[in-house]
């Protein structure tokens, strides 16, 4: 892949200066959106839809020649460098070599990461599909065997510019800067605060390990599992499917690696799970069933599964509060920031920090 220039005369896509003064997407237009393809040589016929994302700014765009679909995504600046985006597209490349179904981005005369005025784009096929019915377990063990051949490709080689899941990425920086920038009202800040740390603190010590039996070690924690590069953000708004065709033609295909990272293969598991640990553990077995018929996965993986679930609780925190400037946050966020969005943040971590305790899940 070739790394595009960025023209000097445009605010770098990469770095914090965003185009326009109130938030990163003030000036992304749908004339913006159509003038961007068009200097990619494709032209969109007027038909313009935004597709959901937060993060990022995401469109499909029919093509005026032949009524194709494709859809763009513009970055949002500021969060990834040039170096981590071409990563991920690469790891999407390769995927889409080894005939996963993984929708990766078109490379157009050679290069699969562009600008326009300021902005970081690329451009991938439209892709159609639904929610998979995560309660049908034979759905959920196809979508193992995929996981599974994902893992072998992102176990080939690491990722270089990509972070990792860890507990100060993902825990200690995001709750230190809640504190410091005031986030959290007074009245909740204490008991947030302190429910935080003791969760790092077990988290980062791996004492949540400690008295699992059976398969589970002592020694075994975030910090000694294998890291391989990872879907990441796999939940299942980012699997599509669809019904088998009269050929045998179906089934999940998986999008969106904008939060590819390196860290354990548990984490493109636990998301797809559930309900109360009953139904967690079928759901398990059904994925791990798919799973290990393409690709051996380490049982003791299974004690990460509340840890990284507590890693997002308060990643998730800290990630609204970073993004309320931009104006789709306050609309669809409207619950955020009031006491007793922290008084529930508070429980939740009092409950994690309990479920850390409990034997692992089993499958």
């Amino acid at each position: 892949m070739q790394t595009p220039s960025v023209p000097s005369s445009s605010p770098s896509p990469f770095g914090p200066d965003a185009p326009g003064g109130a938030h990163p997407y003030a000036t992304l237009t749908p004339d913006l959106v159509l003038d961007a393809l068009a200097s990619v040589g494709l032209y969109g016929d007027g038909r313009l839809m935004a597709l959901g994302s937060y993060e990022n700014r995401v469109y499909q765009a029919t093509l005026e020649d032949d009524g194709a679909r494709v859809v763009a995504k513009f970055y949002r600046p500021g969060r990834w460098n040039e170096a981590q985006i071409l990563e991920e597209h690469a790891f999407a490349a390769e995927l889409e070599a080894a005939e996963v179904p993984m929708v990766a981005p078109l490379a157009i005369d050679g290069r699969t990461l562009h600008t326009h005025a300021g902005f970081a784009f690329s451009v991938s096929p439209w892709r159609g599909g639904r929610t998979p019915e995560l309660d049908d377990f034979e759905v959920l063990e196809w979508i193992g065997r995929f996981l599974a051949r994902i893992h072998t490709v992102g176990a080939a080689r690491p990722f270089v510019h990509r972070p990792a899941i860890d507990v100060r990425t993902l825990a200690g920086e995001p709750s230190a800067w809640l504190l410091e920038q005031g986030i959290i009202p007074l009245d909740q800040q204490s008991a947030w605060r302190d429910a935080c740390a003791q969760a790092i603190e077990l988290i980062a010590s791996g004492a949540y390990v400690s008295s699992a039996g059976g398969i589970f070690d002592s020694k075994f924690s975030l910090h000694t599992a294998t890291p391989i590069r990872l879907h990441g953000d796999c939940h299942p708004g980012n699997v599509l499917w669809t019904p088998l065709d009269e050929y045998g033609r179906g089934g999940p295909h998986f999008v969106d690696l904008d939060d590819a990272r390196t860290g354990p293969a548990v984490q493109d598991l636990w998301m797809m799970l559930s309900g109360d640990r009953r139904q967690r553990t079928q759901q398990l077995s059904a994925l791990l069933d798919g799973y290990e018929q393409f690709r051996p996965f380490d049982r003791r993986e299974l004690a990460l599964i509340e840890p990284l679930r507590t890693l997002r609780l308060i990643h998730y925190s800290a990630w609204l509060a970073r993004r309320w400037a931009d104006p789709i946050f306050p609309i669809n966020f409207p619950w955020f920031g009031s006491s007793d969005y922290w008084r529930g943040q508070v429980h939740q971590l009092h409950e994690q920090i309990e479920a850390m305790g409990e034997e692992p899940l089993a499958a």
